[in-house]
């Protein structure tokens, strides 16, 4: 088998597994929700930047491919 597809196919696994743990963490932790991100409300225009989340988010993924790449030596 081509290894694209199976490239695509473990990608998609993956993406499934974590849309599954976002929907059961989801009540419980309030992510996008964080102290930091900036929420500007005027008139009927509303604007939400979650910078705090992002950073969050990105340092997390950094662990995780850290640990992958560790644990793959």
């Amino acid at each position: 088998m081509n290894p694209i597809p199976k490239m695509l196919i473990g990608l998609g696994v993956i993406l499934i597994g974590i849309g599954l743990i976002w929907a059961v963490l989801g009540r419980f932790i309030n992510l996008g929700r964080l102290p930091g991100d900036i929420a500007v409300t005027k008139g009927n225009f509303k604007f939400y930047f979650p910078i705090v989340t992002c950073i969050v988010i990105s340092v997390v993924l950094s662990l995780v491919s850290y640990l992958i790449r560790w644990f793959l030596k």
